[in-house]
């Protein structure tokens, strides 16, 4: 494994680049220079705060610099960064902060309530560094963020292993949320993925990433990346964030909390950006619609800056890549992973067609029937993804689970994330979803995004969730979850029917529960808990606790 550490690199970066922009938010930004030296004054903070190599500490924020900034901040003195949700209530904080083993935490002033209300409970905490906001909020015994930047000097640059650990915690979508842990090694070599979207070799050292890097911008392919997904997790720090930063690029952060799709194409036209990151049709519908809107209104956005979109997590329809593509010539780069690892892509553009669901898989990725055989192409069998090379080093304080997710086939190691697959006959997968939120009914088993996807190519529906409800004749009932497109409705049984075109009759929905919203998370990721009970309250059904 190359020796790398984030820390190390973006030192490297900051060298070269100094006064070029590093971040951009609203009115703010920061050269590479001050990016570099703000967080050099955190890990002094940090240090005397009584932190060391491996300490862990939250980071409670929403998009910002200073997300960024605290993160590196982290990475420089050899600390762990933990994303931290910014829905979570107090409970929900007591468990990710206490499970993580935090020491310190960094959150955004309007929280200043919810964490002094659970301060007691948290005695591992050494340090509370504050975000000032505009919300006028502040928690006894907090330091502020500004003024602790401005009252420490810069943490010398130190030597630093690529061993050490890099953690991300997961969604807990689906279960408790768990710290995946890689190492900074793997991780940073990984995100020079980078570089193959824009043709250009991957380096092999850290001098070699700044040369790189510089002949990147004056190939004038220098990523200027918007970030329309929370930091928070995975797609946006990753795939948004440091993926660019390692090009020695810029990310565009926006100040408003709730998602608006105008705002996002203002900042393209303002910044130029070049690189979109989004979370599925959550994102890409309200953007297209946007789109739509000021060209029927004669006042076109300018994305003609825009090369590339990327998704990850959330499935992403063909008709609105189609209907993306009408109004900017861009690559559309479909990914397929998780936070336990990256299992393939599908490039759409104007001369490659979309195909929703359809990913050719990555390197080192394989499907496995649960007996361990490697399924077949065109062989119509199901099994479950894998991927090899990059697999984390396992669940932060979770053995157990480490061993099931992350284990040896054949005498390689593979991550198996929980996703299920057919391989078609030409080598493509389609991905059918989570194993956990599998419905099994009357003895079959269907995949709620296989579901989703057929409910939402009617043109009344504009967004669905399918969930199992408990059933005494089929165990599982398939269950959608409904909202319509503005100003329209639709029957339960005309959308039955069309659903019936596209699938097989034991996938289809047995009953339709209309909603004026269909609940998602800040990423876009489908909030299966709030379907399930949301369904189970409209059909009078008692769930099991």
């Amino acid at each position: 494994m190359t020796d790398f550490h984030f820390a190390t690199i973006w030192e490297a970066l900051s060298d070269h680049y100094q006064d070029q922009i590093a971040l951009l938010h609203g009115d703010a930004q920061r050269s590479w220079t001050d990016y570099d030296s703000r967080a050099a004054r955190i890990a002094t903070a940090l240090t005397e705060a009584g932190l060391k190599p491996d300490s862990k500490f939250g980071l409670y924020l929403y998009n910002s610099p200073e997300y960024l900034e605290a993160q590196y901040g982290g990475f420089k003195m050899r600390g762990v960064p933990i994303n931290v949700n910014y829905r979570y209530t107090e409970d929900e904080l007591v468990y990710l902060l206490d499970n993580s083993d935090s020491e310190a935490l960094f959150y955004h002033a309007t929280f200043s309530d919810r964490v002094a209300a659970i301060k007691d409970k948290l005695p591992g905490i050494k340090l509370y560094v504050e975000v000032a906001d505009g919300s006028g909020q502040h928690m006894e015994g907090a330091v502020d963020f500004e003024q602790t930047i401005a009252s420490h000097d810069p943490m010398p640059r130190i030597d630093r292993p690529s061993s050490d650990i890099y953690m991300l915690y997961t969604g807990g979508t689906t279960g408790m949320p768990k710290g995946v842990m890689y190492t900074q090694g793997q991780m940073a070599e990984g995100f020079l993925l980078g570089y193959d979207f824009r043709g250009f070799p991957r380096p092999e050292t850290v001098d070699g990433i700044v040369d790189a890097s510089a002949k990147v911008h004056a190939a004038g392919a220098k990523p200027v990346s918007l970030v329309c997904c929370p930091l928070m997790h995975g797609t946006g720090m990753w795939v948004g964030s440091m993926i660019p930063m390692m090009l020695g690029g810029t990310v565009i952060t926006m100040p408003n909390i709730h998602f608006d799709a105008d705002l996002v194409w203002q900042n393209v036209e303002k910044h130029k950006a070049t690189d979109l990151t989004i979370v599925g049709d959550a994102f890409a519908k309200p953007m297209l619609q946007a789109l739509d809107a000021a060209a029927t209104d004669g006042r076109p956005y300018d994305i003609s800056s825009v090369g590339m979109i990327i998704s990850s997590g959330v499935m992403w329809t063909a008709p609105v890549k189609e209907g993306l593509l009408k109004h900017g010539d861009m690559m559309l780069a479909d990914m397929m992973g998780s936070t336990e690892g990256t299992m393939g892509q599908q490039i759409t553009s104007r001369d490659l067609p979309a195909k929703t669901a359809k990913f050719e898989l990555a390197e080192n990725v394989k499907v496995f029937t649960e007996d361990g055989k490697e399924v077949e192409p065109g062989s119509g069998e199901i099994g479950m993804l894998a991927t090899a090379g990059n697999v984390p080093v396992g669940y932060y304080k979770d053995p157990e689970k480490s061993a099931k997710t992350f284990k040896e086939v054949n005498g390689e190691r593979y991550s198996f994330p929980g996703d299920f697959a057919q391989v078609e006959a030409d080598g493509t997968i389609t991905l059918l979803g989570r194993g956990s939120v599998c419905i099994n009914t009357a003895g079959e088993k269907v995949f709620p995004e296989e579901v989703e996807e057929a409910i939402k190519s009617h043109p009344g529906i504009y967004d669905c969730l399918v969930v199992g409800i408990p059933d005494d004749r089929f165990g599982e009932r398939v269950t959608a979850v409904v909202s319509c497109r503005e100003g329209q409705s639709v029957d339960a049984e005309p959308l039955i029917d069309h659903t019936r075109t596209k699938l097989a009759g034991y996938k289809l929905p047995k009953s339709i529960i209309p909603v004026d919203t269909v609940k998602r998370a800040p990423n876009g990721k489908a909030d299966y808990k709030w379907a399930k009970q949301t369904a189970a309250e409209a059909l009078g059904v008692s769930l099991p606790a």
